[in-house]
Parts: C-alpha cells; sequence; structure tokens
C-alpha cells in the first residue's frame, strides 16, 4: 500500500510540473517566420503614411500568420498618445497626450525589399491603452499577440483598427491597407458645404469641438456663419498641443484660424486677399486617385507603390493636390489643381540631400 501511495503521489508531482512546464511555454517568447513587406501601402483614412521608430529610421510593414503587423510605437503617434516601454514588466503603455518634439525622420529606406525575416512572437508582452489591458484576437476568435522585430513591437492590423476606432480592410490587387472612420486620427480634412466633420461635439477627452472653435473663429472676425463658407475644419497637434485647424472664405477674402482645442484660445490667424479665388464647387474637383495619376504620368517608370503621400490643400484660395513620390532614388513633390487638373508646380530632388 505504501509503495502505492508513493507511484500516486509521484504521479501528483509529475503532472503538477507537467502543468507548470506548458503554462510557462505558453508565455514564452517563440522564433517564427514572417515577410517584410515594405512594398504594402497603408493608408489612413485615404492618405498614404510611412512609419519611423524612435531613431527615425523606416520600419516597415510585416506579413505574418495572415495578417499584416504594423509598428505600435508609429499607430501612437499617429493617435496622438506617448508610447512607453517597461523592461521589467513586459509592458507596453500607449496613454497621455503625445509630448515628445517634433518626430525624427532620416533618409526613407529605399533598399529595403519583401524577404523573409525571423521575428519573437511575444505572448509575454502586455499592451495597456490608458490603464486598459487589452487583449487582441483574430477574425475566428484566436488570440494574438505582439511581434517584436528589430526593437520594435508590431501589432496585426485588426487590433490596430480596435485601438484607434477604425475599419480596416485589404485590397490586394493594389496590396494596399486602408484603416478608415472614428476620429481618433486627425491628419484628415472635411472639404464640404458647411464643413462637417467627425468632431462637431465635445469630445471625451474634453475638448471644445469643431463647431464651438468654429464660433470663436467667427466672433473674432465679426461674421456670421451663413456669411462664409467653411474649406477646413482639422483637429491636429502642434507642439504637444491639440488644435483646430479652420478655413474659411468669404467673396473677397480665405480666413485662417489655429484655436486651442482644449481652452479655445486663439493661437493665430491671417487671411489672404490678394488674388483669391474661390475653390471650384465640390462636384468640379478631381478626386485623389486622378491627381496620383497626374502625378505618376511626370515621372516614367514610376508606379502607385511609389506614392508616399496624397493630400488635398488650399493655397491661394485655390483647392489644391500635394502629392509626393520616391523613386530611383530621387523624390518629388507635385501641386495639381484640385478643380481642372493642371499641374501647378514640380519640384524634384535627391532622397539624399
Amino acid at each position: 500500500m505504501k509503495k502505492t501511495v508513493k507511484t500516486t503521489a509521484a504521479c501528483v508531482l509529475a503532472g503538477i510540473l507537467s502543468l507548470g512546464m506548458v503554462a510557462g511555454a505558453a508565455n514564452s517568447p517563440e522564433e517564427q517566420t514572417a515577410r517584410l513587406s515594405p512594398e504594402y501601402i497603408i493608408q489612413i483614412d485615404g492618405i498614404a503614411h510611412s512609419f519611423y521608430n524612435a531613431a527615425g529610421g523606416e520600419v516597415h510593414p510585416l506579413a505574418y500568420d495572415g495578417s499584416v503587423y504594423l509598428p505600435v510605437r508609429a499607430i501612437g503617434e499617429l493617435m496622438g498618445k506617448n508610447v512607453d516601454w517597461n523592461e521589467n514588466t513586459r509592458t507596453v503603455t500607449i496613454s497621455g497626450v503625445r509630448t515628445t518634439d517634433k518626430e525624427i525622420r532620416t533618409l526613407a529606406d529605399l533598399d529595403a525589399k519583401a524577404e523573409l525575416v525571423t521575428v519573437s512572437v511575444r505572448p509575454d508582452f502586455q499592451i495597456v491603452v490608458e490603464g486598459d489591458t487589452k487583449t487582441f484576437y483574430n477574425a475566428n476568435g484566436k488570440i494574438v499577440y505582439p511581434l517584436l522585430y528589430q526593437g520594435s513591437t508590431y501589432l496585426p492590423i485588426r487590433a490596430v483598427g480596435q485601438l484607434m476606432g477604425k475599419d480596416v480592410s485589404w485590397d490586394g490587387k493594389t496590396q494596399t491597407v486602408s484603416i478608415t472612420g472614428g476620429n481618433l486620427v486627425t491628419d484628415a480634412d472635411s472639404f464640404g458645404g458647411n464643413g462637417t466633420s467627425n468632431h462637431n461635439q465635445s469630445s471625451e477627452n474634453g475638448l471644445i469641438g469643431l463647431e464651438k472653435a468654429k464660433e470663436i473663429a467667427l466672433q473674432h472676425v465679426g461674421l456670421a456663419a451663413n456669411q462664409v463658407t467653411f474649406s477646413k475644419g482639422k483637429l491636429d497637434w502642434e507642439d504637444g498641443i491639440q488644435i483646430y485647424e479652420i478655413e474659411f472664405y468669404t467673396t473677397t477674402r480665405e480666413y485662417d484660424y489655429e484655436v486651442n482645442a482644449a481652452t479655445g484660445k486663439i493661437l493665430s490667424y491671417d487671411y489672404d486677399a490678394e488674388s483669391y479665388v474661390p475653390p471650384a464647387a465640390n462636384n468640379h474637383e478631381i478626386t485623389a486617385d486622378k491627381a496620383k495619376e497626374i502625378a505618376l504620368k511626370q515621372v516614367s517608370g514610376a508606379a502607385a507603390a511609389n506614392i508616399r503621400s496624397c493630400k488635398l490643400d488650399r493655397e491661394d484660395g485655390r483647392a489644391i493636390y500635394e502629392v509626393e513620390l520616391v523613386y530611383n532614388e530621387m523624390k518629388y513633390e507635385f501641386e495639381i489643381d484640385a478643380g481642372n487638373g493642371s499641374l501647378l508646380s514640380q519640384d524634384v530632388e535627391s532622397v539624399y540631400d
């Protein structure tokens, strides 16, 4: 009997140790193969974005286990939040209002190519957003973990969309990831009618709201809403402060205001009355895709993947597209009339200048 008891106890102990080893293994890093994918285009609300690490070097998307992964730090930058790494607890914290200096940018990584690379799957990493520890799942309900590659932590695009409150889609033909909707990314302008945007109401973090900022600007200049047409309403960051960038025009002048998004204080304003021409109606403006097509025709051999950004802006009362592309170690910048598609300016320089 005693022998039997000893044997049973030994089996129980072995089982406990076995469970402990399995539990430990489940939280252990694991090396896997992923695909570095610099050719993938990542669009945030229609604008193509490149990503950089803390040293200013360009980093690229990863393809792993059927998903595209993006660097967490760059996502924090787009959200306007600080990203902190705690080595002792293996915790990435995304929180607060971004207070870092203007981001450092080095040369574009033109030599990057699609290739298989070794990454570390990190179930031991925690992602904490505003004090809430996040667990991420794929479309099948399976838990997915961060990746670590060359010192940068990556999350799958589905998780990125969840963090930013946005929808994510993939176009296999153009190899483009589109992240759209929501209101956490603030580098998209509204260019229609009354300037309606996703920031009309006061936000949860105590901002005054876009409509209040417009009201402040109009009161300052002594105009009523029915006397102007708003052409831009944008929540942005400047020197660590959230601001509203507001543009509106009358038949004779265009006005530009920057309003502190938290206090309502006017930070800067100016107006332009020289050679001012109100922009064409929206139904006469060319699309961003058409502007890209016009830019690509100017550079023989360039393709859509070479386009780094396409932004609708205004200059001297005129709606324009600013298109930037990099090809054969040269950077091209174009200004294209958004009303008729004419090429207004072209600037070319070496990426090494």
